[in-house]
């Protein structure tokens, strides 16, 4: 096996990560890629803990190699009853299109790791290679038992100064996500100002101003992709919409065909479906929560409520246009394979110096 980096070395891994992507991501998936030489990665910011236990427990049953476990560092929604209101009337006209009244509550249906204990005692107890934090960071205490037990620890960061937060709680290395990537943006304060660096120009940034390993995600579809990120100094590259098609993952035939599709071409940055920004594929959903300005979406998580529960009503009606397809602006460089050849492919590639 070649190993590129020090990280690759301590983890005995080719530098290629596949994203955790809550909702697509599933044991077949990350083992896949653990098998085949990369980190495979499990997203369980959206599920309970005892569906997160079984999903890590799979993935252990089907591989031996180590793997990443991602979670949610979020702030808990601050409730604003007149702003969710408000917007739910904004999206009335398609609940009534879908042929359902529309909600009268919204819940906030993400707990956030930074006050899930019964999620970090089960992390503790699996004992995954691998746990990597998403939106924020938890409190040092917890990263420090996380390590105690052995385990290697990542956090995403879309600018320096999440990154020296990040580099001053202790955690092992930073996700460096540049403005491409697709799902949702680490941003840790969303009122904060957003720069929305490209990949390559955090991933030399945060090179130049911490001392951790830095692992590029955004935009990368290939292993030219990763040899380019690999030469701009970053330890590894993740990739996440370019696993999508894989059999393994979890996106439904919706889904799929529209990344197949030219759809895949157009994606946009939007605060619509969830609450927080997230680049996905443009659709009705997206257009309409834009179309009048002044009106904001409810907090995280409690925006996406609404957004699902539209979307299964529409779905129902073989109406796909209002789901979260979260896809990175590289979306149509897209390959149907199966993750292990997918694997083979990328490392063919990212070694190759023609």
């Amino acid at each position: 096996m070649s190993i590129a980096s020090p990280l690759a070395a301590r983890l005995g891994i080719h530098p290629i990560i596949q994203a955790p992507m809550a909702g697509v991501s599933t044991p077949e998936l990350a083992a896949a890629v653990s098998n085949a030489g990369g980190l495979g990665s499990l997203g369980i910011g959206a599920s309970i803990v005892s569906q997160a236990q079984e999903m890590i427990e799979r993935t252990r049953a089907l591989t031996t190699r180590p793997f990443n476990v991602n979670v949610f560092c979020h702030q808990p929604a601050v409730r604003n009853t007149a702003q969710e209101a408000a917007w739910m009337a904004h999206l009335a006209p398609l609940f009534e299109e879908c042929g359902m009244d529309v909600p009268t509550s919204l819940e906030e249906i993400y707990k956030s790791f930074i006050e899930d204990d019964e999620a970090f005692e089960m992390l503790l107890e699996t004992r995954p290679a691998v746990v990597s934090f998403h939106f924020g960071l938890p409190p040092t205490e917890r990263i420090r038992a996380l390590q105690d037990a052995g385990i290697y620890t990542l956090a995403t960061a879309t600018r320096l100064q999440e990154a020296r937060e990040i580099q001053e709680r202790g955690i092992d290395a930073i996700v460096a996500q540049g403005i491409e990537a697709g799902g949702h943006r680490g941003i840790f304060d969303l009122d904060a100002a957003d720069e929305q660096l490209s990949t390559s120009v955090l991933v030399r940034l945060l090179v130049k101003q911490t001392d951790l390993p830095i692992i590029a995600a955004g935009g990368i579809m290939d292993g030219q992709g990763v040899r380019s990120a690999l030469e701009l100094g970053a330890a590894a590259a993740q990739l996440g919409t370019a696993f999508i098609l894989c059999p393994e993952s979890a996106a439904n035939a919706s889904y799929r065909a529209n990344l197949k599709s030219q759809c895949a071409a157009e994606t946009r940055l939007t605060s619509a479906l969830s609450g927080r920004p997230a680049r996905g594929i443009l659709n009705r959903f997206i257009r309409h929560a834009e179309s009048e300005s002044g009106i904001e979406p409810a907090a995280y998580p409690v925006a996406y409520d609404a957004a699902k529960r539209l979307n299964a009503a529409a779905a129902k009606l073989g109406n796909h246009d209002f789901a979260a397809h979260w896809a990175g602006q590289g979306a149509t460089m897209a390959r149907e394979l199966p993750a292990a050849e997918l694997m083979h492919q990328l490392i063919r590639e990212w070694q190759d110096t023609q």
